[in-house]
C-alpha cells in the first residue's frame, strides 16, 4: 500500500463522516483501519508501513485528535503490549475503546519497594481457580483516578528468582479491593497516585502472555514507554525549546550574552535530539522498539530541565512567579501548558517517570554500548530469599 493510497482511503472516509460527532467519527476511523496503519486490518489498522500514519494525519488534520495527555499510557504502552501478546478476544475487547478514549488506561508497575529494580516487586497474584487475586501497592500512577483499566505486573511465584517469578495481567481498576489515593507532587497537583490492591479478583482471561512470563512482557511495554515520552514527534523549533525561544524573541529587554551562549546550546542539543528521534521512529517502521528508547528518553529528561530552569532564569523575578498552587486532581498530563514556573517544577519528573536517568544510562551502557554489566548478587536467588 502506497501513501497515495492512504491518503485516497483518508479522503473517502472524511467525506462519508461528520466530524462534528466526536465519538463516532473516532469509532469509524478504528474500524476504518485509520488509527494505527501498521496495526493488522479489523484492529484499528490495515497492515501497512508505520510512517504512512503521516498521511492519514495530515490528510485528516482539523478533525477530532486524540487527547494524549490522557490517552498517554494506553496508546503508548498498552496497545503495542495487547497487540504483542493479547488473545484475539483481548485485542477485540480493549484496542478499539482504547484508542477512542472511551476507556482510560493507567500503569501498576512500581512499588514502593521496587521502583528502579521493578523486578523485586512484592504485588502477589494467587491462583483460584479460573481467577487471580490481587494484592499489594503500586505507586506513581499517573491517571489512575480517572483510568478504567490498567497494565500489571505481579509476583506469581516467590520460589523463582525475581524476573521469572512474574506474570502480566490487565487490571479492572472498577474491580472491588482497588483503591485510588492521591499523590500531591511540587506542582499542587495530584497527577499521579498510590494504588492499593486487596483481595482483587481477576479472571485469567484478563492475563496477558504466559504465567511468569511477565518480565519479558513487562519489557515491551517499558521500551514503548520510553519511547512514547522521549521520541514523540516534535517540529523544528517545538517543545521546551520552542517555548523559550519565544520568549527570547518577544523580551529583548531580558537578554544577556551569557543568556544567549546557552540558549544556543541548548537549541543545538534539542535539534539533535530530535533528528534522533525522527531517526529512532523511522527503525520502528521495520520493527519493535529496543534499548535506544532509553536513549532517547534520558536526553529528553535532561533537556526539559536544562531549558525550563534557562526559562525561569531568563524571566528573573517574573520567572519565581506561579499561577496556582491550590491542590487539584490532574485532569491531563501536559509538561508545556502552564507557565515557566510549573514546566521547571514538571520538569523534575522527567528524571524519573518512565525508568530513572541511572538506570536509563545503565541500559544504554550495557546494551547499545555493549560495556560490561554490573554485578548482580541476587540474580539466581529466590525472591523469597532477597532480603527485604
Amino acid at each position: 500500500m502506497t501513501g497515495d493510497d492512504v491518503a485516497t482511503l483518508a479522503r473517502e472516509f472524511l467525506a462519508a463522516h461528520d466530524p462534528a460527532d466526536r465519538a463516532a467519527f473516532l469509532r469509524a476511523r478504528f474500524d476504518a483501519g485509520l488509527a494505527w496503519v501498521h496495526f493488522p486490518e479489523g484492529l484499528g489498522g490495515l497492515g501497512a508501513p508505520r510512517e504512512l500514519q503521516l498521511v492519514v494525519e495530515r490528510e485528516l488534520a482539523g478533525t477530532p485528535q486524540l487527547d494524549t495527555g490522557v490517552q498517554a499510557i494506553g496508546l503508548g504502552m498498552a496497545a503495542p503490549t495487547i497487540l504483542a501478546f493479547g488473545t484475539e478476544e483481548q485485542k477485540k475487547r480493549f484496542l478499539r475503546p482504547l484508542w477512542t478514549g472511551e476507556e482510560i488506561w493507567c500503569q501498576l508497575f512500581s512499588e514502593p519497594g521496587a521502583g528502579s529494580d521493578l523486578a523485586t516487586l512484592a504485588t502477589r497474584a494467587v491462583r483460584d481457580g479460573d481467577e487471580w487475586v490481587v494484592d499489594g501497592q503500586k505507586v506513581w500512577t499517573s491517571g489512575a483516578h480517572h483510568a478504567r483499566w490498567a497494565i500489571l505486573v505481579a509476583r506469581t511465584d516467590a520460589d523463582v528468582p525475581k524476573h521469572r517469578g512474574l506474570t502480566y495481567f490487565v487490571c479492572d481498576m472498577h474491580a472491588p479491593g482497588v483503591e485510588v489515593r492521591p499523590l500531591r507532587q511540587i506542582t499542587g497537583e495530584a497527577e499521579f497516585n498510590e494504588v492499593f490492591l486487596t483481595g482483587v479478583r481477576l479472571g485469567d482471561d484478563l492475563r496477558l502472555g504466559e504465567v511468569g512470563d511477565g518480565w519479558r512482557v513487562a519489557q515491551m511495554t517499558l521500551m514503548n514507554e520510553r519511547v512514547a515520552i522521549g521520541g514523540a514527534p516534535v517540529r523544528r523549533g517545538g517543545g521546551m525549546i520552542g517555548l523559550v525561544t519565544e520568549t527570547w524573541r518577544s523580551r529583548p529587554e531580558l537578554r544577556t550574552h551569557d543568556l544567549h551562549q546557552r540558549l544556543l546550546k541548548l537549541w543545538v542539543e534539542s535539534e539533535v535530539t530530535r533528528l534522533a528521534g525522527q531517526r529512532l521512529r523511522e527503525q520502528l517502521s521495520v520493527g519493535q522498539p529496543g534499548p535506544e528508547g532509553s536513549g532517547m528518553k534520558l536526553s529528553f529528561a535532561s533537556l526539559n530541565q536544562a531549558l525550563s530552569g534557562l526559562d525561569v532564569e531568563l524571566r528573573g523575578e517574573e520567572g519565581l512567579e506561579y499561577d496556582d498552587w491550590s491542590f487539584r486532581r490532574s485532569d491531563s498530563v501536559d509538561f508545556f501548558g502552564r507557565g515557566a514556573g510549573y514546566r521547571y517544577l514538571r520538569a523534575k519528573g522527567n528524571s524519573i517517570e518512565g525508568g530513572t536517568s541511572e538506570i536509563l544510562r545503565n541500559i544504554v551502557a550495557e546494551r547499545v554500548l555493549g560495556l560490561p554489566s554490573e554485578p548482580r548478587v541476587d540474580k539466581d536467588v529466590p525472591w523469597k530469599d532477597l532480603p527485604r
